[in-house]
C-alpha cells in the first residue's frame, strides 16, 4: 500500500470582505464552520485573519479560540479604508518562496483584486482553493482557482449511527467520529478508504483520538466493531495486511457501492 503524502495548507483570511457578505444576515461568520471544512483538505500549518479588529471585536475572540492569528490592519484616517488586501498578498506570497513545505493555499475573499495573487501561486506551483459567500464572490476570482467552496455549503452535521443497543455512549462516540471522517474522505473523493488514511482524517478533526479511551485495543477492532454493528463494510487489502472500508452509512443500502468495491478488487 502506498500512502499519499498528505496536503500542507495555508489560510489567509480576508475578513473583512467575509464580514461583509453577512450586512444583511441574522448571522455572523462562524469560523468553526470553515475550519471543520478544510481539516478534511489537509493539515493546516498557517491560518491568519486580517482586518481593523476593533470594527470586528465580537468576532475576534472565537477566532483567538480557534488558534487563528489575527493581524491588525487599521483603517486610514482619511479614507477609511485599510491595506488588508496588499498585507495579505504579500504574506502569502512571501510564504509561498520561503516555505516550500506548503502546497496549498486558502484565499478566504469573493473580492476579484485577489485574482492576481492567485494567478501567482499558481505558477509558483501551489494549489488554490478560494472561500467566499455565492453572492458576494467574484467570477473572475472563483474561476481562477483550482478549487473554490461556497460558505453555504459548509455543514457541520454528520451522519448519525443507527440505533445501536449493543454500543455503549463512548463507543457510539467512536463511530459517529468515524462515520464523520469517511464522509469527508468520500468529499474529497478518496476512492480507497485505507484503514490508516481513515485514522489520520480523525485525528486531523480531532488531535487527541485514542482508540483506547474508547475500548479497542487497535483501531482494525474498532473497524471491525462498526462492521459489526452494520455501520460499514470492510475487506482486507490484497495483501491481507490492512482493513479497507468499501461502504458505509447510506451507501449500506445502495446497489452502486458495491458494484464499485467489485471493480476495485478486479483491478
Amino acid at each position: 500500500m502506498k500512502e499519499e503524502q498528505e496536503p500542507t495548507l495555508a489560510i489567509f483570511i480576508d475578513f473583512e470582505n467575509l464580514a461583509l457578505g453577512f450586512t444583511n444576515r441574522n448571522e455572523r461568520v462562524d469560523i468553526q464552520r470553515i475550519l471543520t471544512r478544510l481539516l478534511e483538505k489537509g493539515h493546516i500549518v498557517v491560518k491568519r485573519a486580517y482586518a481593523d479588529w476593533k470594527r470586528y471585536a465580537a468576532d475576534a475572540a472565537s477566532l483567538h479560540e480557534a488558534a487563528i492569528e489575527l493581524i491588525e490592519v487599521p483603517a486610514r484616517r482619511m479614507t477609511g479604508k485599510n491595506s488588508a488586501d496588499m498585507r495579505l498578498c504579500v504574506d502569502a506570497m512571501d510564504m509561498s518562496y520561503s516555505k516550500a513545505h506548503i502546497d496549498t493555499f486558502v484565499i478566504a475573499s469573493g473580492d476579484s483584486d485577489f485574482s492576481p495573487l492567485v494567478s501567482k501561486l499558481r505558477e509558483n506551483n501551489k494549489h488554490v482553493i478560494g472561500l467566499g459567500l455565492r453572492d458576494s464572490t467574484s467570477a473572475l476570482l472563483r474561476d481562477n482557482c483550482d478549487e473554490f467552496i461556497f460558505y453555504e455549503d459548509l455543514t457541520l452535521g454528520q451522519e448519525e449511527p443507527e440505533e445501536m443497543p449493543g454500543a455503549n455512549e463512548k463507543q457510539k462516540a467512536a463511530f459517529g467520529m468515524l462515520l464523520e471522517a469517511l464522509q469527508a474522505l468520500r468529499r474529497e473523493n478518496r476512492e480507497t478508504l485505507w484503514s490508516s488514511l481513515i485514522k489520520t482524517t480523525i485525528k486531523r478533526k480531532n488531535p487527541s483520538f485514542n482508540e483506547a479511551a474508547y475500548g479497542y485495543r487497535s483501531f482494525s477492532r474498532l473497524l471491525e466493531d462498526a462492521a459489526k454493528q452494520g455501520l460499514i463494510d470492510l475487506q482486507r487489502d490484497a495483501a491481507d495486511r490492512t482493513h479497507i472500508v468499501t461502504r458505509f452509512g447510506g451507501e449500506m443500502h445502495s446497489e452502486a457501492a458495491p458494484a464499485a468495491a467489485a471493480r476495485r478488487r478486479r483491478r
